[in-house]
């Protein structure tokens, strides 16, 4: 009798959740392009849109039904099965991108009069969701930073007068761009002081800048682990495409918003992403090896001021703690402070060959961006300042060339600063 064996996901990734007897025996998934599903008859379907729209909860032998592309699609339905193993999470929900499944989560746990806590600085499609549309529809919300204790953050929400509509709580860690890192546990702990029988306050960490791989929010207590995979998960910088996992309870209430809303993901880029998953892990671990190679150079270079980077946090200290805890890489960004201000920073940027000018991250070619009047253009300059968004700050994310490759690049750059 063989014995059971626990696969890595990594092992999972080509074969996962999908069934080649379905598929006339194709080793790969096909591109589900197709609008509707035909049901066997009337009481199948009867019960497929009993489930798809929550009005019952699925039984435990019973498969969710296709019915149509809007609410699910095998493409779909596979990559959200594969997905969900990097955060050993219930069940995960596809989004056409990032913001979708940003804003998506927000709407669903968020009504008028409630308070948003969430932690600055954020990617700016989110800063603007949150600080414009969400008052709009009058949420309050409350903004910290990774600097502020636990001690801070409690004493700003009860200044608020308004702690008792604490409904969410939203971070970003590390930081983009200058990777400062936030304790979720402590997050966890301020959300389950304010939550109560009645009303539970959810934790979401958006984990875009770590990918799946280097952090495991859910494994902190996060509720919700958000990404743009766009980014790592994608990999190669031709889709958009956004992904929510965590357990079946809140994920079937967003699917369910998903479905009215309509911003779910389209076949062609399900079956892309699949394509992309098969060698996350190893594309992953070569930007990190790279990163660490780009790091240590910056960090000895006379022009450079400061690099910002999980590896080089200093051991001691309450960051490098947070660091240990729920890291396991230094990840693949990286910022540092050229000596000067905005006209040096952008010699270097002008001066590059290789590493290409453009914002997102994650991808397998290296990028250069100037978060102060680019990424981060729209936050106000003295919070900026704040948060050492300056003049000076050069962000990189790192690829899959040759590292050497990277290290001259970046070196013939800043001899011509």
């Amino acid at each position: 009798m063989s014995k059971k064996h626990d696969f890595k996901p990594e092992s999972l990734m080509m074969s996962h959740g999908y069934k080649p007897e379905l598929s006339e025996g194709s080793i790969k998934s096909p591109i589900f392009q197709t609008s509707t599903f035909v049901f066997k008859n009337a009481k199948e379907g009867k019960a497929f849109f009993e489930v798809a729209y929550g009005l019952r909860e699925k039984e435990s032998t019973e498969e969710v039904g296709l019915i149509y592309s809007r609410i699910n699609n095998p493409d779909l339905e596979i990559l959200e099965t594969r997905l969900k193993l990097w955060d050993k999470a219930d069940d995960c929900a596809v989004f056409e991108s990032g913001m979708a499944a940003i804003s998506t989560a927000l709407l669903e746990f968020l009504a008028p009069g409630d308070v948003l806590l969430y932690s600055s600085p954020l990617y700016g499609g989110t800063d603007h969701f949150i600080n414009d549309f969400l008052k709009k529809i009058g949420v309050h919300t409350i903004s910290f930073t990774p600097n502020d204790t636990q001690e801070s953050i409690l004493k700003r929400l009860k200044n608020s007068g308004l702690a008792n509509k604490l409904a969410m709580i939203f971070i970003e860690t590390p930081a983009n761009p200058t990777n400062a890192l936030i304790d979720i546990e402590m997050c966890k702990s301020i959300a389950d002081m304010y939550s109560s029988t009645d009303k539970k306050v959810h934790l979401a960490v958006d984990n875009t800048y770590m990918g799946p791989l280097w952090q495991h929010p859910l494994q902190h207590g996060a509720d919700l682990v958000l990404y743009s995979a766009t980014k790592y998960i994608g990999g190669h910088s031709d889709l958009i495409a956004g992904a929510c996992c965590g357990n079946n309870e809140v994920i079937s209430r967003i699917k369910v918003l998903r479905t009215f809303l309509g911003n779910m993901a389209a076949p062609h880029t399900g079956w892309l992403l699949m394509r992309s998953l098969e060698t996350l892990k190893i594309r992953m671990e070569q930007q990190a090896r790279n990163a660490e190679h780009v790091a240590n150079f910056l960090n000895n270079h006379e022009k450079v001021e400061k690099v910002y980077y999980l590896g080089l946090i200093p051991e001691g200290t309450e960051e490098y703690a947070v660091y240990k805890k729920q890291y396991e890489s230094p990840g693949a960004m990286l910022s540092f402070d050229i000596k000067g201000a905005e006209k040096e920073a952008f010699a270097f940027i002008d001066a590059l060959k290789l590493i290409k000018l453009a914002v997102s991250l994650g991808g397998t070619e290296s990028l250069v961006e100037h978060p102060a009047t680019m990424t981060h253009a729209g936050v106000d300059p003295k919070f900026r300042e704040e948060l050492s968004i300056t003049e000076k700050l050069i962000r990189i994310s790192v690829g899959v060339e040759n590292y050497n490759d990277l290290i001259w690049d970046i070196e013939q750059a800043l001899e011509k600063v």
